[in-house]
């Protein structure tokens, strides 16, 4: 019969408390052994497999707590063995350490060996009574432990069984947000697992008589959770360092490595990169292609309208006051099909026009006042991003777009060729030569051998001698420029001489030739490693 007496003693509620601590303490090898095995089954049923689980825990202490007449017989021993007496509760101990042991080894091969678990695309799931059988056998040892304390702490059944039940409801509580962090952190498994390989050898030497103080066990188990704190905040903090960073840049970086990009690095490191008998110097090459323009493709979002444009001092317009002579042949040494077309300055634009019309209208007429197919110009700040570019550039007369400064003036031209290229490379016309060429050495001998020096153009893009060199950081955050003479300038802090050295991020920029006004040509080379 049930005693309530105890409730005006003090001494009695401190025996609850504390009971009722160590209940829950004892139950955390029991939650987290069910949080695992929940995880077997179908993601609709996780829950009540847990709520299951807890329940039968609690009905199977309650029902230990009322039979402890029963309960006490258990230790007496049974059988001997070589000197070594087996209670029935060592034989309950040894069978449940054992089968703790075997589950606990099977989840982690399964996750060492990298078996697809409880995913949830997977359509093989355990199914629900057998993860609930599981459970009950574990509930059996765990409980009979817990129980057995409890006898040992406090006289009163009603202090046992009031401890008991707060400490399940506790756990049935912090079972979900327990079972949710668990899943959702692979190392915090494998940390479970082996604390349930400890747990389970700690039982079986129990029932061989060898007892083991739980103080130990508490000790490597809270000594191994501070290292795993340590180390999800330090995943925490690379999580988000991550999200600072572009995410355009995240993806390509990722987007480059199933591309092959670790191969490539393994192979300059002189290591073997995976399955390389099976690619030829085709398939690299391919590789190579197939990476520079993702690249282009995802970095192209980070580029101004300041990157992209043909600048004003190479833009190539018609002069309506320039005698017809003149304008035919400023049409026949360029090959583009629309040109703008101003009055005395670029600044005074009228509009563009296509070639065959401005022909057709000097054939007619004899000049170009009365040119009545004219289109309006598409004008765009040159701070302008280039996705939004590309939908301005698609109503655009001639797809030609007018970069102006922040004053109003005509900065530069871009055209989907200017695009196009950032994507796959340059286009060059009949009298163009590459903005970036590679010098080889005279003891260049061998084809795979990377090339360190390349004559570059003032004007180079800084994103294209990127993907060329292969190397990363020469656009720093919020520069206001996009070519290596704007580099250059800025980190001088002046108008180069020729012959002046600058060296930033491993590289070695040297004047090779300079104007009055602009720098024309640099030669680039990557230093040494011991001079890096």
């Amino acid at each position: 019969m049930l005693e309530f007496t105890w409730i005006a003693d003090p001494t009695a509620w401190a025996g609850l408390f504390a009971l009722m601590t160590l209940e829950v303490v004892l139950g955390i090898d029991n939650l987290v052994f069910i949080a695992i095995l929940a995880e077997r089954v179908e993601p609709k049923k996780r829950d009540r497999a847990r709520i299951t689980g807890l329940l039968m825990a609690l009905l199977l202490r309650l029902v230990l707590l009322s039979a402890m007449s029963w309960l006490v017989t258990l230790t007496k021993p049974l059988v001997s063995f070589g000197g070594i007496s087996f209670s029935g509760r060592d034989f309950i101990f040894i069978i449940g350490g054992i089968f703790l042991l075997y589950k606990a080894t099977s989840e982690l091969h399964e996750r060492l060996e990298g078996v697809p678990h409880g995913s949830e695309s997977s359509t093989s799931y355990a199914s629900f009574g057998a993860v609930v059988a599981q459970i009950m056998v574990l509930d059996a040892v765990f409980s009979l432990d817990t129980v057995i304390t409890a006898v040992g702490m406090v006289d009163h059944l009603t202090i046992m069984m009031t401890a008991v039940i707060i400490a399940i409801g506790i756990m049935m509580l912090a079972s979900k947000p327990l079972t949710s962090f668990v899943n959702a952190h692979p190392t915090v498994v494998m940390l479970c697992l082996c604390f349930l390989l400890m747990i389970g050898f700690s039982l079986v030497v129990e029932g061989f008589g060898f007892h083991v103080p739980n103080g130990y066990l508490y000790a490597a188990i809270g000594f191994s959770v501070l290292i795993e704190i340590f180390n999800q905040i330090a995943r925490a903090n690379t999580v988000k360092h991550e999200k600072t960073r572009p995410w355009r840049e995240r993806t390509a970086e990722t987007i480059l490595r199933l591309m092959g990009e670790k191969q490539r690095l393994l192979a300059e490191n002189g290591e073997e990169p995976r399955a390389s008998s099976q690619l030829g110097p085709e398939a690299s090459a391919i590789a190579g292609e197939e990476s520079s323009m993702i690249s282009g493709v995802l970095s192209l979002g980070e580029r101004s309208l300041r990157s992209l444009m043909t600048p004003r001092s190479e833009m190539r317009w018609i002069d309506v006051n320039d005698s017809p002579d003149e304008i035919r042949k400023e049409l026949s040494e360029e090959q583009h099909s629309h040109f703008p077309v101003c009055r005395g300055d670029l600044d005074d634009i009228l509009g563009v026009a296509r070639a065959s019309d401005i022909l057709e209208e000097l054939r007619l007429n004899g000049s170009l006042e009365k040119l009545s197919k004219l289109r309006q110009p598409t004008l765009a700040p040159e701070s302008m991003d280039s996705i939004r570019l590309l939908a301005l550039m698609r109503k655009a007369a001639g797809n030609i777009v007018l970069a102006v400064d922040e004053f109003g003036s005509i900065s530069g031209l871009i055209t989907p060729v200017d695009v196009f290229e950032i994507i796959a490379g340059e286009f060059l016309d009949d009298d163009e030569e590459p903005d970036i060429i590679s010098l080889l050495p005279e003891d260049y001998e061998h084809e795979e051998e990377r090339p360190s020096r390349f004559l570059v153009q003032g004007h180079a893009d800084l994103h294209h001698l990127e993907q060329s060199l292969e190397v990363e950081g020469l656009i720093p955050s919020g520069a206001d420029y996009g070519t290596v003479a704007g580099l250059l300038l800025d980190k001088l802090g002046h108008l180069p001489i020729k012959g002046e050295e600058l060296v930033y991020n491993d590289l070695k920029f040297t004047v090779k030739d300079v104007s009055p006004r602009r720098i024309e040509e640099v030669v680039v080379e990557r230093l040494p490693e011991d001079e890096e």
